[in-house]
């Protein structure tokens, strides 16, 4: 009788660091019983309470409703199928400078076809177009051979997770609450995490001194700290930084040789008169310090802001205070993947390079834009005004980025509930509002927390009629919750 042949894979022959990373995400339990409540509404409507799932807990705009840009998805279009712009009916269906764009665009890549491949670093005229973007946006200097253009931004992330770390006793100052992005990646290289707390009783600010704190508590510990992440504006807290901690942070990283990555992909994403963002770059200049100072990485994609295109992967990094040896090694990196999606490619440049005023698409572009941004606002300012005024409740207010992220007070009823179930006290009171009201958040211990305190992420969704139908079930749910495990 023949034996049942081994598996040649099995979970306890894995990587230990891909295992060590599933067990980071507590969330994944929220959004699989999501998923399942779905389906057993998709075969019984009358399963639940409710008739549809809201997911807040992933920044995807556009599945939320949120319509892409009409220029961005024009000169996409002309790009893709350039037969387009051979036919006399196209000036009639597209604008006339989303037409005369794709064309400049088309003529920057070899073959004029969106199928190939082109340089590692990205279509040379494209980089070239985003490097004025980003010195329009800041008043200094940006070149092309700085830019690596990327599918989204967290391949970048990865690229420099791997340029940094070389073993467990090297290790990278992360941002408590943050995307897991950043520890997941440390993880899977078998990093050492040096996390910072953020200051929720400040807004989410960044505390130098505890921040410098953690620094020489992990050198203490042998620990060779590479670099420092920021996320401005937060993710998932949505503070916009002040200037003046910018710099405090930018002096940090010059004086204690750490290089600075600085995540801004929320940077069109600003809901207040008294902030407006500042990238890294702009304000280690304003100190007088150059290329010879400090070493920065700021990192942007296409996915976030008002465009919303997570699906097309578009993003980029520049790179600053690098020596020509060390960018040899990111380009031998950065070849890997051979280039990044030249859709991705041509809409980071749009991003960068919006229509502008005299343009026949402006006033639809602005129109399209500043309606999303306001729906936004609005709606951030209504859920922090709603998680404000309930018991046990408190959220800083959402200056940008695309959530708020309130701290829950629990009773220590429900926090007992959750160890008998062996789960998080937030992945429990996220799975009860799961089970009665379809919306689905994200528990803080996905992101980090203060020990003790509590949160979830709730994205802000595009449309105000939603966000009332959310704060509605929300409300009843929150005050049905605490009277249930009431002491």
């Amino acid at each position: 009788m023949l034996r049942a042949a081994a598996r040649a894979l099995t979970v306890s022959s894995l990587n230990p660091k891909v295992l060590a990373l599933a067990d980071r995400h507590l969330g994944g339990l929220v959004a699989r019983r999501a998923q399942s409540m779905q389906e057993e509404l998709q075969t019984n409507p009358a399963a639940y309470p409710f008739n549809e799932i809201i997911y807040c807990n992933h920044s995807n705009p556009q599945s939320q409703g949120q319509q892409p840009n009409k220029f961005f998805r024009e000169v996409l279009a002309l790009c893709d199928y350039p037969h387009l712009l051979d036919r006399s009916e196209t000036s009639f269906m597209f604008s006339s400078d989303a037409i005369a764009r794709a064309r400049e665009i088309l003529g920057l890549i070899p073959g004029k076809t969106t199928g190939g491949y082109s340089h590692c670093q990205g279509i040379e005229g494209l980089r070239d177009a985003i490097a004025t973007g980003i010195a329009s946006r800041d008043g200094l200097p940006s070149y092309s051979d700085d830019i690596f253009l990327t599918d989204g931004a967290a391949a970048p992330v990865h690229m420099m997770m791997h340029l940094l770390i070389r073993g467990n006793k090297d290790g990278i100052l992360c941002p408590i609450p943050s995307h897991s992005l950043y520890t997941d990646s440390m993880i899977l290289r078998g990093a050492t995490l040096v996390p910072y707390y953020l200051e929720e009783s400040r807004g989410w600010r960044v505390n130098i001194s505890n921040l410098k704190k953690q620094l020489d508590c992990a050198r203490s510990k042998g620990i060779a700290v590479r670099g420092l992440v920021v996320v401005n504006p937060g993710n998932p807290t949505g503070q916009v930084l002040v200037e003046e901690n910018q710099c405090e942070i930018v002096e940090l990283c010059k004086n204690e040789g750490l290089v600075l990555l600085a995540d801004e992909v929320y940077q069109e994403n600003i809901y207040t008169d008294q902030k407006k963002f500042n990238s890294f770059k702009k304000v280690a200049r304003s100190i007088g310090y150059g290329e010879g100072d400090i070493s920065l990485v700021s990192f942007h994609s296409v996915s976030n802001g008002y465009y919303g295109e997570c699906g097309r992967r578009g993003g980029y990094m520049e790179l600053t205070g690098f020596s020509s040896e060390v960018r040899k090694e990111v380009y031998k990196v950065a070849s890997l993947s051979s280039c990044s999606n030249i859709s991705g490619q041509i809409l980071m440049s749009l991003v960068m390079n919006p229509p502008k005023v005299g343009d026949e698409s402006y006033p639809s572009y602005r129109a399209e834009r500043d309606s999303i941004l306001t729906s936004l606002s609005c709606c951030a300012e209504a859920m922090v005004s709603t998680f404000s005024s309930l018991k046990g409740m408190t959220c800083s207010k959402a200056e940008g980025g695309i959530s708020v992220f309130p701290s829950v007070c629990l009773p220590p009823r429900a926090i007992e509930a959750a160890v008998a179930m062996n789960t998080e006290p937030d992945v429990f009171y996220a799975l009860r509002l799961l089970e009665s009201t379809g919306i689905v958040v994200v528990p803080g211990s996905v992101f980090g927390q203060v020990p003790g305190t509590w949160h979830f992420r709730c994205t802000i969704v595009p449309h105000e009629e939603k966000t009332q139908l959310i704060i509605s079930r929300f409300k009843a749910f929150h005050e049905a919750f605490m009277e249930e495990f009431h002491s």
